[in-house]
């Protein structure tokens, strides 16, 4: 018959009520039955080509037969000494064939019609017994072709997510979480949370649905400790995070070193990493300081000079080894996410932001059509959309200019609240700062530039004044109830479904913010997360400086896991200023921390203080830089902000006043604003390095400049 749903659901379900059967074995249904369909489809090929090649014979012999009988009937009796001569094969289809076409087609062909029946005799079966099986053979291969392809046709259009989820007795379990999490999870996190059972399960030689119940207990027990964090009660603590390493002593896996082993980063993963790359960078440098060493004749002042520079230098080869080597052994850390494709809930209601700058009428209407763009992309239930911005740089407080831009913008967002009306509040907003004096650039200016206006709208949604801008087209109460703020920049896509992807991302209890009371910095979950970028393909073929450094360009649909060396060891990576953040944690963890007027790029030492964390699964597309002058300027720009922001290494840094405080970054966070550092060095150090070859001997210039090309 044919494999339905239906039937195979309950074939399934029979079999499960006498023995449970895993998750992989679960999956495996549909491979299995998809290979024993095409298996049965190509064994009836094989008796349908097997009959063919007999019929064909048979309308061989049938050919001479008649042939002979019409032309030459005397020839007849020689045509069948012929026939019984060559001994063709009596199967069925050759035999019915044969019969079928030597019927009535002259009465001297009776003679060959006589002989079939009588060899058919000698083995006991009748010329009719044998057309009629044939024919029911040929019904039935019919038939079993025509349920092998309705099956495979069934079996394309099961949904073998909800297949599984349904039947799994792994999932049954794992939806007894009791935080009430698991079932409002999407697919992949879900499915990465039954692959740990699988592998614990495996480990400790345990069936998968007693694995799952052990962390279910230990989940339920943390839920009736009240002193106990809210995210410990939800049982991905115990698959996916730092309580693993308690469910693998619960079910005996593998004693310490199995529970060490599948803990989550700690401190001593940031030593280990240092170590490393420490040893390889000796091993990397030490030929070259040998032979700047002994070959060179400068003082030892100038000597130790060009030692660092060569370290310095080194370090790019050993950095690069050394996270490769860590790639290849560390698994990409994944972080979990709620399913709201199908809307966000009210209790986490977004907002997507795009500080910029108002600087003629048809950047605001590209504005205004990017906007939309995003809209459309993301049209899921709470999600709002818009506008942050501030005037060019003037030498006045106001411009002859302002006031048309002002007017054009105001239009633009209402315009759209127009079209995409939808009940509740409105969809889009947009609002505006004036300029300010600053002493220090000696201009009037937007305060703080792209900071400024996201910490005056974060203090605005936590419940602050609209008092920092000058134009409000909001809805101001809406406004307070987000909780998370999506920032992008004016040349940022938000592709279809990152919205909700983000949020989800963000609302999951293990990556949810914890804030240091005493320091303020988010030492749980993340702060702020910031997704894959990647290029636009149209800006890539704009000029062949962008399509020569764009690198891979346009969505990549096909990878889903993307390796991040500090997210994966330390749980933080770099933040770069594109992507969501929870409004209270990031507020209370970078708002009014830094000097003002202090730091142009102030992104990654925000992001260090609210533990950015990465999201390789989401993509957000930018532009890239069509003119080598362009890429130069923004590199001086990213640059320049490192380097503002190098005082963060140290043990003390300044406060909002200016005054020295304690340095609350981790170690991790200092060495990533240190590699920054270090990686804008790198030009010149190589630059130095080859000029020291003026300082060599001539006879060791090329060993020098060889022993460099090899780093």
């Amino acid at each position: 018959g044919v494999v339905d749903a239906g039937n195979l659901t309950a074939l399934v379900r029979a079999y499960q009520s006498q023995a449970p059967l895993r998750l992989g074995e679960l999956w495996a249904i549909p491979i299995m039955l998809r290979l024993t369909l095409i298996e049965n489809l190509r064994r009836v090929a094989y008796r349908i080509a097997w009959r063919s090649r007999h019929r064909d014979l048979a309308i061989e012999w049938a050919g001479r037969l008649t042939d002979a009988a019409r032309d030459e009937p005397r020839l007849m009796m020689e045509k069948l000494a012929d026939f019984v001569r060559a001994e063709p094969p009596l199967a069925t289809p050759f035999v019915s064939e044969l019969a079928v076409n030597l019927e009535g087609a002259h009465p001297v062909i009776g003679l060959a019609i006589q002989w079939i029946e009588q060899m058919l005799a000698e083995t006991g079966q009748s010329l009719e017994a044998v057309q009629q099986a044939e024919s029911q053979a040929q019904a039935a291969d019919q038939i079993s072709i025509a349920n092998s392809v309705t099956s495979l046709r069934e079996l394309g259009a099961i949904d073998w997510r909800q297949f599984v989820a349904e039947l799994s007795v792994t999932e049954a379990a794992l939806r007894q979480d009791p935080a009430g999490v698991y079932a409002a999870l999407d697919f992949y996190t879900k499915d990465r949370y039954r692959h740990a059972v699988e592998e614990l399960a495996r480990r400790g030689r345990r069936p998968e649905e007693s694995v799952a119940a052990a962390a279910i207990q230990l989940a339920e027990a943390r839920r009736r400790d009240p002193g106990c964090p809210e995210h410990e009660s939800h049982v991905g603590y115990f698959l996916v995070d730092r309580g693993r390493g308690e469910l693998a002593r619960r079910i005996g896996c593998g004693g310490r070193f199995c529970a060490g082993l599948l803990a989550g980063p700690g401190r001593a993963a940031f030593w280990l990493y240092l170590g490393g790359m420490l040893s390889l960078l000796a091993l990397a440098s030490a030929p070259v300081v040998r032979l700047l060493a002994a070959e060179s004749s400068a003082p030892d002042a100038a000597l130790w000079a060009m030692v660092g520079v060569l370290v310095l230098a080194a370090s790019r080869t050993a950095v690069s080894i050394w996270h490769w080597m860590v790639a290849r052994g560390v698994p990409p850390r994944i972080l979990g996410r709620m399913d709201f494709s199908e809307g966000i809930p009210d209790a986490h209601r977004s907002g997507v932001v795009v500080p910029t700058l108002l600087a003629s009428l048809e950047q605001v209407d590209g504005l205004l059509e990017s906007l939309e763009r995003h809209s459309l992309a993301n049209r899921v239930r709470n999600l709002r959309f818009g506008l942050l911005t501030d005037f060019v740089d003037a030498d006045a407080e106001h411009h002859v200019d302002d006031a048309p831009l002002l007017e054009r913008a105001r239009r633009g967002i209402r315009r759209l609240n127009r079209q995409y009306a939808e009940p509740g509040p409105p969809r889009f907003f947009w609002l505006h700062r004036p300029r300010v004096w600053n002493a220090g650039e000696g201009v009037w200016m937007g305060e703080e530039r792209k900071r400024g206006k996201l910490e005056a709208f974060n203090q605005l949604l936590l419940g602050g004044d609209a008092s920092a801008f000058s134009v409000v087209e909001a809805d101001l109460e809406d406004l307070r109830s987000l909780r998370y703020v999506i920032t992008l920049d004016s040349d940022t896509q938000l592709p279809p479904e990152s919205g909700w992807k983000l949020v989800g991302t963000m609302a999951h209890p293990l990556n949810r913010p914890e804030v240091d009371p005493d320091t303020g910095c988010v030492i749980r979950g993340h702060g702020v997360l910031q997704p894959r970028l990647a290029v636009s393909l149209p800006s890539a073929q704009r000029s062949p400086f962008a399509a020569c450094f764009a690198g891979d360009v346009g969505l990549d649909p096909y990878t889903r896991e993307v390796s991040n060396i500090y997210h994966d060891l330390f749980g933080e990576g770099q933040y770069v200023g594109k992507g969501i953040y929870e409004v209270r944690a990031f507020s209370a963890a970078a708002g009014n921390r830094f000097p003002p007027n202090r730091i142009l790029s102030h992104d990654l030492v925000e992001g260090c203080h609210a533990r950015c964390g990465f999201v390789g699964d989401v993509e957000l597309i930018e532009e890239t830089p069509t003119r080598y002058l362009a890429a130069a300027e923004r590199r001086h720009r990213w640059t320049r902000g490192d380097w503002q922001a190098a005082r963060w290494i140290l043990p003390s840094v300044p406060g909002p006043d200016g005054r020295a405080r304690r340095n609350p970054l981790n170690a991790a966070a200092r060495w990533l604003l240190f590699d920054t550092l270090r990686r804008s060095l790198l030009p010149p150090a190589w630059l130095a390095a080859f000029a020291f070859a003026l300082a060599m001997p001539s006879g060791a210039v090329g060993a020098w400049l060889a022993a460099l090309l090899a780093l």
